[in-house]
């Protein structure tokens, strides 16, 4: 699939599939059209040439809606209303699809433990709550329907190197005990490298390499895979 910006090419005859059931990381620099995969698969834009399918069906501005419900979303720093309360803000796609709030309540006591978020947690508001305990209600949320498939746009970005360095163990220890179909979006090759084994490296639309962290390092397909790798401190640390 191809998507351009007036004369920004975004998605450059992009071909990529994701198997059930498994942990990808797409990397690359800023303005490299990782984060336009995550729209066009969620529906939020579309390809010029090409088309996105989810779980086999093509995504289109009738089923769009449909599709998201069964794809959960974590942004950067959560993206959480800052009006709503935790539970309230976890509690959103629920109450649209029509669950009692004691079924709400049940699934959103199941997860809050799973992240391990102290129990009075979700009775706060966003501002009331750390960056780390923010990106945990932004998880339970949307997991909350337990969808098949997660998208992780930069979750970790805007946190502090601790905080960000427990949060990449629980994430990487929620994955294999939830078998889901997870797509992460990173610039950051160490914290890719650690939550998934298969990492695709893209440049100005272009998908450069596709393989494992090894691959990466041991067998560059280019010069810029290469530069890539070599720019990334604390990689052996992290990736190991």
């Amino acid at each position: 699939m191809s998507r351009r910006y007036g004369a920004v090419v975004a998605l450059d005859d992009l071909s990529l599939s994701f198997a059930a059931g498994t942990v990808t990381a797409v990397i690359g620099s800023s303005g490299s059209g990782k984060s336009t995969v995550l729209r066009l698969l969620l529906g939020l834009d579309w390809p010029d040439q090409g088309e996105v399918r989810v779980g086999g069906e093509p995504v289109t501005r009738r089923n769009r809606l449909a599709i998201r419900q069964r794809i959960g979303t974590v942004i950067q720093d959560g993206g959480l209303f800052p009006h709503l309360s935790a539970r309230d803000n976890v509690a959103l796609l629920p109450r649209h699809l029509g669950w009692s709030d004691a079924r709400i309540d049940r699934r959103a006591d199941e997860l809050r433990a799973l992240v391990q978020l102290p129990a009075d947690t979700l009775r706060r508001y966003p501002s009331e709550l750390s960056g780390g305990q923010r990106q945990r209600v932004a998880m339970m949320r949307a997991l909350m329907t337990d969808p098949p498939a997660l998208l992780l746009d930069e979750p970790l970005g805007a946190l502090d190197p601790i905080v960000r360095h427990d949060l990449q163990d629980e994430l990487k220890a929620l994955f294999a005990s939830l078998g889901k179909t997870v797509l992460l979006v990173t610039h950051d090759l160490p914290e890719a490298a650690f939550l998934a084994p298969r990492l695709v490296l893209m440049q100005h639309g272009k998908q450069v390499q596709d393989g494992t962290l090894a691959d990466l390092i041991e067998r560059p397909a280019s010069d810029f895979v290469r530069r890539f790798v070599e720019a990334q401190r604390g990689l052996p640390e992290r990736a190991a």
